[in-house]
């Protein structure tokens, strides 16, 4: 409905302008036509009367004419002298206006009906002499009806020519983007590593093809995404369901119920897993916009042995749940790697505060700094919540997170700081 309605604003835009350009173009030439068969009706007038008084003189005392002009002339040219008709038959339809012309005393033109009348003085030594032709515009008028009624057929012609072509190549283009479309659609569900590669655009075809080539490419980044985001779950929630399965068969073996102590403690381990994956794929749609980091970091410590050295206040722009979601699968692997300490520093540095997670233990190794995000790399012989759900939730919340090689466990987040209110 939405293509078929642009296609029918197109046409109807195209018919609209072509219209208006046609009517224009009709007007401006029968004007101009107008004005040339005027010009053409005066040129025969002036003719015809400059032919008649060539052949006027005087003699004896009196106006004749030197030449006897035909009858046909006659009905269309009259001289008068001294006030008196002396050639020519004037119609009775015309000869008021006629006698009023060659009393005027001066060249002059007038219309009376489909005739133009056009007077023209004579000069004759001691007698006041008028030389009135008449010219039929009838010709010329039917000239300028057919000239208009062909301009208005071809006009017509030309509007309808313009609509039809707008509505073949609106028609035809729209295809090529439905096609490019529903190609687009088919790729980005089956073949999301498919795109259209057209190189450097040279039209909108071109724009359109690289625009759905990007398209494409987030389409393939979120599946990309999702496919981590089903690992990371996997990876995270395995672990504890393996000790669980352990537990419930050791006991069985042996005939001896499971500890409640062990059973809490990994369903705790996996409520924590959960609460904290669902934190990280909601992180861009908290609106919390500040916390105090210290009481995060209390609650992520829980009752741990973690040593705090921060500030005697300080915030940060972003949701408690999510601050704590962050710090507490960073201090868990803390504890997990540390020989004796765990500790948690932060600084403000400019528009940001870092935190710091460090512990004793023996640290990252240089050249897995960035391998320790991916899923699977855990490092040691403990499990809980790995870093690469650390990295979804700093990515989801918009902030940096790091690991460094400094010889001892040492993981870095930049989070954003509170702006001071001016």
């Amino acid at each position: 409905m939405a293509v078929t309605g642009f296609r029918r604003s197109v046409v109807a835009l195209t018919v609209l302008i072509a219209t208006a350009v046609v009517a224009i173009l009709i007007v401006v030439s029968h004007v101009l036509l107008s004005r040339v068969t005027d010009a053409d009706a005066h040129d025969l007038a002036r003719t015809r009367a400059e032919a008649v008084a060539a052949n006027v003189t005087a003699e004896g005392g009196r106006v004749v004419l030197t030449e006897n002009g035909s009858e046909a002339l006659d009905e269309v040219a009259w001289v008068y002298a001294d006030g008196r008709l002396i050639d020519g038959n004037v119609p009775a339809s015309v000869v008021g206006r006629v006698e009023e012309l060659a009393d005027s005393g001066r060249s002059q033109t007038a219309t009376v009906g489909d005739s133009l009348l056009y007077a023209r003085q004579v000069p004759v030594d001691g007698h006041h002499v008028m030389v009135v032709v008449r010219v039929d515009l009838t010709p010329y008028e039917t000239s300028e009806q057919r000239s208009l009624t062909l301009s208005l057929v071809l006009g017509g012609l030309t509007i309808l020519l313009a609509g039809g072509v707008a509505h073949l190549v609106v028609h035809r283009a729209l295809r090529v983007v439905h096609e490019m479309a529903a190609l687009a659609d088919d790729w980005g569900h089956h073949e999301p590593g498919r795109r259209f590669n057209l190189g450097v655009p040279r039209d909108e075809f071109g724009e359109l093809g690289q625009t759905l080539d990007r398209l494409l490419e987030r389409v393939d980044n979120a599946l990309a995404d999702e496919r981590r985001l089903t690992d990371e779950i996997a990876h995270e929630l395995r672990t504890p369901l393996t000790v669980l399965r352990g537990e419930a068969q050791l006991a069985q073996l042996s005939g001896e119920p499971v500890p409640p102590e062990a059973v809490l403690s990994e369903v705790d381990r996996l409520d924590a897993a959960i609460t904290t994956i669902l934190r990280a794929a909601r992180a861009r749609t908290d609106e919390g916009t500040r916390c105090d980091l210290r009481s995060a970091a209390r609650q992520a410590i829980g009752g741990r042995a973690v040593e705090v050295a921060f500030p005697a206040k300080i915030e940060v722009a972003m949701a408690p749940d999510v601050a704590v979601s962050l710090l507490s699968p960073l201090l868990e692997n803390g504890l997990r790697h540390a020989k004796t300490r765990v500790w948690i520093t932060a600084r403000n540095q400019g528009a940001a505060v870092v935190v710091d997670v460090l512990d004793d233990g023996p640290g990252f190794d240089p050249a897995d700094v960035e391998r320790v995000f991916e899923a699977g790399v855990t490092g040691g012989d403990g499990y809980g919540l790995g870093l690469p759900v650390v990295r979804r939730i700093a990515a989801s919340a918009g902030v940096e997170v790091r690991a460094i090689a400094d010889g001892r466990g040492h993981v870095e987040v930049t989070l954003p700081a509170v702006r001071a209110v001016t």
